[in-house]
């Protein structure tokens, strides 16, 4: 174990105690603390009413511009038109009040004219007198205001009138007035409105006296009906300066640009915007510190209530810190060069680096939280240089960066690809910060496109190379059996392979046949596919030590095993799980390839050479004839000790039937349940199943003619060796 291996080791051991774990995210916190302080740091700049600003300002929050939506709300006020509402009962008023004159008049002229042989006596002298009576009695129908608006003129005509002409009148002149009245009359309105009514009266066939009486009634009766209505007014202002929007000064907009001189409006936005406010507040920093907490929190109660083994626990712990801090760390520093180039050089910042990490090293659901984490970070850390901003599209660049490199990773073969993988993730990229510029309706110049395509192209290659740069250290120091690691492990050119093939080729192709069965079982139950058939190539590792004392290497040989006793046997047979499992760890393997070596036959019994040495000693064990173990943990373990035996088996059959491979595998599946070999493992039955149906599937196409077994209880012989 190197050095870095036994670093971490330590560590896992003392996180362990509960005490380090919270430790550990306390420390992660204040880093993260410590890398976000300076962009929530409340801004004071340095501003001087009608002297040029030194700097551009942007605002750090919404605020609304109080002085400025007043103003609006005035101006919208004046604009709204005086409401003058029509009166139009007055127009009733006064063909009601024009046709009792005439009524009355009729009156009059009924009650006080003489009989006709009367009117033989009367003198003229009598006759005037009876007019000025009748307009007396007139008046006296009238009331005293009514009188007063009235001509001397207009009551004599009246009363000299007679019926017939007063009624032609009375029509006329309240048609007349009826007319003219139902149109809108203003102040400066009524005089025009009172010619328009001696016009429309001019047509009438009656005498001059009574037509001028009638014209004088009617020009009365003409008045303003039009006014000022301040209720309807104040109610159509009000609902206009409701209209109005709060007029705000926005988060991230340009207040004063700079050199732009600071008049007195920059002035007062500035004020309200807080930069000239000289008191201290600690709220950003209590809100910084709340986030990390939340953020934090929530992944303490994931690794405390994780389901994982122990060790496996700690190892992600670890592995998750360190990312962390590495991405953190990165996405500081290359904020800071953008701010000093003034320039959107965020954009190249490899976030999907950490998305790939986590998802190749660990599992894919803590590789989307560590995107999310980065990506929430990095619209503190990238908010440019106004502190309090938050920079919600670089905060999308990142999380939809790392989830489609996750995608991507999650095809088949792109494990092995990471750098295909990154070219892929870069065009992706550069499409997603080409919409974000459309959908804020940027305008840039083609330089200016050309640097954003080339920042988004670097962010997914550099998050490949740098994966592809980091995987060896992580896997060196945890120990971690990557996809990347076992596809180099497969390699036909590695040095063991080529061993077992130059000097057990027998047991390479036992072992490739082994690998194909394994592959397909585990892929079918959810297990790692790739594991299994990496582990098939070297779990027979050990036989390269004396490959001809096993049958497959035999050829056309004598088999060495005649002319031994059974314990010899046994010994060269049990030796090659340990021999396998010490040379493995001595070129340095995985642990799994290791374990796959070592459990691959349990503690399962050697059939064949028990019962040859109990037939020369009655008095010999059973434990003696049996592997050392241990019986498989993993379910890719268990998987490869059922292909292991089922394709020496079927090998060893003359003529393999569907019928026959169907019988075998369940006979050998089952024999290894009932002597416990799965008792330390978590595969179910219905897994063992699947397993079975796979495996018969896979063998159907294999024909191979070997010598059968005598008897289904000496199956064991050949399937254990």
């Amino acid at each position: 174990m190197n050095r870095i291996q036994k670093f971490f080791t330590q560590i896992k051991g003392l996180l362990v105690h509960r005490f380090f774990q919270v430790l550990l995210f306390i420390i992660l916190g204040l880093f993260a603390y410590g890398l976000m302080f300076s962009n929530v740091k409340p801004e004071r700049v340095q501003v001087e009413l009608f002297k040029p600003a030194e700097q551009t300002i942007r605002s750090t929050k919404t605020v609304e511009d109080t002085y400025k939506t007043e103003q609006e709300k005035e101006e919208i006020s004046k604009q709204v038109a005086d409401v003058y509402s029509l009166k139009k009962e007055y127009a009733k008023n006064k063909v009601d009040l024009i046709s009792s004159i005439f009524d009355s008049a009729i009156e009059v002229n009924k009650e006080t004219d003489p009989d006709e042989d009367h009117k033989e006596d009367e003198d003229k002298k009598e006759t005037v007198k009876t007019d000025a009576q009748k307009v007396s009695i007139l008046k006296e129908k009238l009331t005293d205001e009514v009188n007063k608006d009235i001509e001397e003129s207009v009551f004599l005509a009246l009363v000299q009138a007679d019926e017939d002409e007063l009624k032609i009148a009375k029509d006329s002149t309240i048609t007349a007035v009826n007319n003219v009245m139902s149109s809108r009359i203003a102040a400066s309105d009524v005089e025009n409105a009172k010619k328009k009514v001696v016009e429309e009266l001019g047509y009438m066939s009656i005498s001059g006296d009574m037509k001028k009486a009638s014209t004088s009634l009617a020009r009365t009766a003409i008045i303003q009906n039009v006014f000022f209505d301040k209720d309807k007014t104040e109610e159509q202002r009000r609902k206009a300066v409701e209209s109005v929007e709060p007029i705000r000064i926005l988060q991230g907009q340009i207040i004063v640009e700079e050199n732009q001189l600071v008049d007195r409006d920059v002035y007062r936005q500035l004020e309200l915007a807080g930069f000239l406010n000289t008191e201290s507040t600690i709220y950003p920093y209590i809100g910084l510190l709340l986030f990390i907490f939340l953020t934090f929190a929530a992944f303490y109660y994931y690794f405390y209530y994780s389901v994982s083994k122990m060790d496996n626990k700690y190892n992600q712990l670890l592995i998750f810190s360190l990312v962390f801090i590495l991405s953190m760390a990165t996405m500081k520093t290359v904020s800071i060069l953008a701010d000093l180039k003034n320039s959107n050089l965020e954009y190249i910042f490899p976030g999907a680096m950490a998305a790939m990490l986590i998802k190749i090293l660990l599992n894919d659901r803590l590789a989307v939280a560590m995107i999310i984490l980065l990506g929430s970070y990095g619209t503190i850390i990238f908010n440019g240089d106004t502190p309090g901003n938050l920079d919600f599209s670089m905060g999308l660049y990142i999380i939809f960066g790392g989830l489609t490199a996750i995608i991507i990773l999650s095809r088949p073969n792109f494990k092995s690809k990471v750098l295909v993988a990154g070219l892929l993730l870069s065009l992706i990229n550069m499409a997603f910060v080409f919409s974000l510029i459309f959908i804020m309706d940027s305008h840039y110049t083609r330089m200016e496109y050309l640097y954003y395509a080339s920042a988004a192209l670097g962010s997914g290659v550099g998050a490949a190379v740098l994966t592809m740069g980091l995987l060896p250290f992580f896997e060196a120091g945890f120990g971690i059996l990557s996809s990347i690691k076992l596809i180099e492990l497969a390699n036909p050119n590695h040095p063991l392979l080529r061993k077992i093939l130059i000097e057990a080729p027998g047991t390479y192709h036992h072992s490739v046949m082994v690998a194909n069965l394994a592959e397909s079982a585990c892929e079918a139950i959810g297990s790692n596919g790739l594991l299994a058939r990496v582990g098939s190539y070297y779990h027979d590792i050990g036989k390269t030590k004396r490959p001809h004392f096993f049958i497959e290497n035999q050829m056309s040989e004598e088999n060495p095993h005649d002319r031994l006793q059974p314990e010899t046997s046994r010994d060269v047979i049990i030796a090659h799980a340990l021999d396998g499992g010490e040379m493995l760890r001595s070129h340095k393997f995985p642990k799994e390839i290791v374990d796959i070596a070592e459990q691959h036959h349990g503690t399962t019994l050697l059939k064949f050479f028990y019962h040859k040495a109990k037939k020369q000693d009655e008095s010999t064990l059973e434990a003696a004839y049996r592997y050392p173990g241990p019986r498989a943990i993993m379910k890719e373990v268990a998987v490869i000790g059922i292909a292991d035996s089922v394709e020496a088996a079927v090998r060893s059959m003359k003529h393999p039937t569907p019928e026959k491979i169907e019988e075998l595998v369940s006979f050998i599946i089952q024999d290894r349940i009932s002597d416990g070999q799965f008792d330390e493992c978590d595969i179910t039955m219905r897994e063992l199943s699947i397993v079975k149906h796979s495996l018969c599937e896979s063998l159907n196409g294999i024909f191979h003619s070997r010598i059968e077994y005598p008897e289904p209880d000496k199956l064991g012989q050949k399937v254990t060796e």
